[in-house]
């Protein structure tokens, strides 16, 4: 039988009202779990893998995000199939560019956080809502941001009121913008932009969304060493969301090979390949 002040009970904290807000919680009770309370000795540094490129397309009902796979450390590949595209809640997609370590518990989090408005709440927090949320999480790993493990990510989501998708853009110091159409962070972003420009289209249908962005990512590996494409011959797909009304759906590896077949061979001037 457990003794002691609790009895074996939950502690008070746990049990009085308070901010909807997990990240708050685990703040004012244990600090020192959150990411951005865990600072580097002064003067030190990290090395640590990298995620780069992340690419999203609007389309006639949603949004879609993709991840290429590759992470790497300084001049090394350090890893060839990393996810870097998770989902935020049922209706919203964040992909991560940053030191990846990081980047990873911060979603983490951020979909606890997501949950956790839900259930005291008993309602889906808003899609700006999130956007803000977030932004306030990436504001806070400032510090480490400034010591170089800075966490950059791209959200994007379906809006239950507007019907539509929508993209929220960040920087490192925690800004959150709304974009239009199609954006992309990361290394290869510059890349990735030019081709959404000459590739996006009003009423671009879900399927049309995706092979914009296997084609961003493809050309942006094209030109940056640090943006792993479409691997055939390992057979390592880009990780695709589609955020729609029906939630999150990501594409499986057969949906994507069949996609990146039929880029390759356009690229390559067979019209059976054309989209």
């Amino acid at each position: 039988m457990t003794t002691g002040a609790d009895a074996g009970r939950l502690p008070a904290a746990y049990l009085s009202t308070g901010s909807s807000s997990f990240t708050d919680f685990v703040g004012a009770h244990a600090p020192h779990l959150l990411p951005s309370r865990r600072a580097l000795p002064v003067g030190s540094t990290m090395e640590a893998p990298h995620g780069t490129t992340i690419v999203t397309v609007t389309y006639d009902g949603g949004v879609v995000m993709a991840g290429d796979r590759r992470a790497t450390m300084g001049n090394l590949i350090a890893n060839r199939d990393m996810e870097k595209v998770f989902a935020g809640d049922e209706y919203s997609a964040v992909g991560i560019a940053g030191t990846a370590g990081i980047a990873i518990e911060l979603v983490k989090l951020f979909q606890v956080e997501l949950e956790h408005y839900e259930k005291i709440e008993g309602t889906l927090l808003s899609l700006e809502g999130k956007a803000n949320r977030l932004a306030s999480m990436i504001r806070a790993n400032l510090g480490m941001a400034m010591q170089g493990l800075a966490v950059v990510p791209l959200f994007a989501g379906y809006d239950l009121d507007k019907r539509t998708g929508r993209i929220f853009s960040y920087d490192v110091t925690g800004g959150c913008y709304e974009e239009h159409d199609h954006h992309s962070v990361g290394s290869g972003s510059l890349f990735a932009r030019g081709a959404m420009k000459k590739l996006w289209r009003p009423g671009l249908s879900a399927d049309g969304a995706v092979s914009v962005a296997v084609e961003a990512l493809y050309d942006a590996a094209d030109d940056d060493s640090a943006t792993g494409g479409p691997d055939v011959g390992r057979r390592i797909w880009p990780t695709v969301a589609v955020v729609g009304d029906q939630g999150v759906v990501f594409r499986s590896d057969d949906e994507l090979r069949t996609t990146v077949e039929a880029v390759i061979a356009a690229r390559q001037g067979n019209p059976g390949g054309a989209r």
